[in-house]
């Protein structure tokens, strides 16, 4: 144990019974304060371990359901736990065995992995009605007493408006665990994350802000530790406060905190915001027949859903449980993890995983629930960029445009629709080309009464292929995961160019990365907010497979040594952006409506045919119709002291998935009278000093390619 510094004399008013706010172990010079939610318990025991021997400390004092206890000269660093005694009513929800010793759930670090074995379940292997007598110390994790001193020097964050925000996707260790300029010792790490190099390449790239995969405290489920392998993607919470230790180069007690907080401060100065991605909806206790790691020992029924008057579980997340948020205690517990995240860890935003399930009242999605209703009225929480991956597995599960205002969604529509079309062939549905009318206008039938800043624009994530698997695979090819390739959705909307996987004909690959400068392209020309996912920008394969989530290795970390077409991808993504960035006609705050925003003035939006004329609804509901022609005016709806509309330059972004090239004619404009082609997905390299075309003047524009024209005069 480490000793308590210097500090002034027990207080006489602080009484040993503490206080029963704030829960979790807080730490003050004269000891620690032990509060822990468990209405249903009979006694809480604190477990701590001084000198390698456990002590355990009785929690008798009792308000509202909370335990606690003040426990004089424990020092910062001591490893901790909770023992809980209770009933035993598997039926109902109440399993409490204090032979499991249980984490904290407001641990602000968690040491140690979990051993697994049969003795961590509440019931005996044969028995599961009777309770298990096997003491549990020596396989658990601990929490860990930590402070929150840490010297910020003057921290602060970007505050990078939504119309200006560029996400990356990105995984802790994933990003740098290959990174030949990181140090060895720092790959794959919080402060790999934050090295010059690391950093360099977000910073050079043009991103804004930086989602990184879940970060809480995480384990990997029995079957995977079995066969020796992670959950790498981290959505099997334990801890909803603690920062995952295996990410920590600094491996002290508790180093992992400051260390994530040492990365926050350097992503910051550099200018990138900090979104976590959260996993709210479930634990890594998993179904019934899971282990007692937390909530299962603290008292399941005041913690997950479950069926009413019994011990069954309702599973809306496909995780065996779902947390009750509905609960106004739990519901606490996760308001509490989000404000301080923000408050203490500087982090900017949040992407919440399954965040239907975090809606439900019972089983029924409730659109006014008091999840999004705390969170609506937080002081703290409504401040910070809030995105909702808008399904769960539950029934009515899937609600795209459900979360209001100050919401941004995960827009899966856009992913689908944009790889059908540029996928074209038989699958083509007849109305294909009006869905991606909408998709590169910000999506306004699914987002409508909001802004295009709410449709989270992405190609690919975490899930799924990635960038190149898209225009290398017709199929999944999931067999190194263990589960036969049943994992992982079919539905991939991808196409191989003739070849299944990495071939040695130069066509094919021409092709390939034709499709794949065609489909960034489209996506950072949308109008919306823009996820690029980790290493697409550099065109990193997974070897096909679709849901590498326990691929703790090559598969799935980026590979840092380019070849020079990788290198080219890079510059175009680089390109893109820097475009996007200087000209808010391509990243509009408001909906187009096709009209002028001023007397005199063009309208905002004109959709044409290649050959100058507008289209027409036979045209966008023809599967055939693969050229699309989006002619916007630049007339912004950002306005100057007069009321009169701020101008950009005007723009035609020109979409051809056909498989020639096509004549376009250059339309009649009140813009200007010459176009300059600005980019072109057709080259090898992005230039955007091209040729310039007069009105009325016809060129062409590739095969399976983008090109931007910019008006001049």
């Amino acid at each position: 144990m480490v000793s308590p510094p210097e500090g002034p004399a027990y207080d006489a008013i602080v009484r040993p019974p503490g206080t029963p706010s704030p829960l979790g172990a807080t730490w003050t010079p004269q000891g620690l304060n032990v509060a822990v939610r468990a209405p249903s318990a009979d006694l809480l025991e604190a477990c701590l371990w001084i000198g390698g021997e456990e002590v355990r400390v009785p929690l008798e004092a009792r308000s509202h359901g909370v335990h606690h206890g003040f426990i004089p000269g424990v020092g910062v660093g001591t490893p901790y736990g909770i023992r809980a005694h209770g009933p035993w009513m598997p039926d109902y929800g109440l399993r409490f065995n204090p032979a499991k010793l249980l984490i904290d759930p407001y641990a602000r670090a968690i040491d140690g992995a979990v051993r697994w074995s049969d003795a961590l379940k509440p019931g005996e292997p044969d028995n599961p009605g009777a309770p298990d007598s096997r003491d549990t110390a020596d396989l658990m994790p601990r929490g860990i007493v930590v402070t929150d001193d840490f010297d910020w020097q003057d921290d602060v964050a970007p505050a990078t408006p939504w119309g200006e925000t560029v996400v990356y996707e990105a995984h802790v260790k994933g990003f740098t665990a290959r990174h030949p300029y990181v140090p060895a010792e720092l790959r794959g790490t919080y402060a790999g994350l934050a090295h010059p190099a690391a950093l360099e390449h977000l910073l050079s790239l043009g991103v804004t802000a930086v989602e990184l995969l879940p970060v809480h405290q995480s384990v990997a489920e029995p079957p995977l530790a079995d066969r020796g392998v992670a959950n790498y993607w981290g959505y099997s919470s334990l801890g909803f406060f603690a920062p995952h230790a295996a990410y920590a180069a600094d491996r002290s007690p508790g180093g992992q905190v400051a260390e994530f907080k040492r990365m926050v401060r350097a992503l910051h100065a550099a200018g990138l915001e900090v979104i976590l991605d959260v996993v709210y909806n479930h634990t890594a206790e998993g179904g019934p027949d899971g282990p007692s790691l937390m909530f299962r020992g603290l008292g399941e029924r005041d913690h997950y859903k479950l069926a009413p008057h019994s011990g069954s579980y309702v599973d809306t997340t496909g995780c065996g449980n779902t947390l009750d948020v509905g609960d106004l205690d739990v519901l606490r517990l996760v308001l509490d993890s989000l404000r301080y995240w923000v408050t203490e860890m500087h982090v900017d935003g949040f992407r919440f995983d399954l965040a239907t399930a975090l809606t439900r009242e019972r089983m029924d999605v409730d659109e006014r629930s008091p999840f999004l209703a705390a969170v609506h009225q937080d002081p703290v929480l409504r401040q910070v960029k809030l995105i909702a991956e808008p399904w769960d597995v539950g029934p009515g599960g899937y609600r795209l445009g459900m979360f209001g205002s100050p919401w941004a969604e995960w827009n899966d529509a856009y992913r689908d629709d944009v790889r059908s079309f540029w996928r074209g062939g038989p699958h083509q549905r007849d109305d294909a080309p009006a869905d991606m009318g909408w998709r590169l206008t910000g999506s306004q039938d699914v987002f409508h009464g909001r802004s295009p800043a709410a449709s989270l624009n992405f190609l690919t994530a975490h899930d799924g292929f990635t960038l190149r698997d898209v225009v290398s695979y017709d199929g999944k090819h999931n067999e190194d995961n263990g589960e036969d390739n049943r994992d992982g959705t079919d539905n991939n909307r991808s196409w191989n160019h003739g070849v299944e996987g990495e071939t040695t004909d130069a066509a094919i690959a021409e092709q390939r990365l034709r499709t794949m400068r065609a489909l960034l392209a489209t996506l950072l020309l949308s109008t919306g907010t823009p996820m690029l996912v980790m290493g697409d920008e550099l065109g990193r394969t997974q070897g096909g497979n679709n849901n590498a989530y326990n691929q703790d290795n090559e598969i799935s970390w980026v590979d840092w040594n380019l070849a020079p077409w990788q290198a080219d991808l890079v510059r175009w993504t680089t390109t893109l952006l820097n475009v996007r960035r200087n000209h808010p006609t391509l990243r509009q705050t408001e909906f187009f409506d096709g009209r002028p925003l001023a007397d005199g003035r063009p309208a905002d939006l004109a959709w044409l045919r290649a050959d100058g004329t507008p289209m027409t609804d036979g045209d966008w509901h023809d599967p055939g119709t693969g050229t699309l022609v989006m002619a916007l005016s630049g007339e912004l709806f950002t306005r100057d002291e007069d009321g009169h509309p701020l101008r950009d330059s005007a723009f035609l972004v020109v979409l051809n998935r056909a498989e020639a090239e096509v004549p376009l004619t250059m339309p009649e404009t009140p813009y200007g009278t010459t176009y300059r082609r600005l980019l072109d997905t057709d080259e090898d390299r992005p230039s955007t000093s091209g040729p310039t075309h007069a009105v009325g003047s016809v060129t062409s524009v590739a095969a399976r390619s983008v090109a931007l024209f910019r008006v001049e005069d």
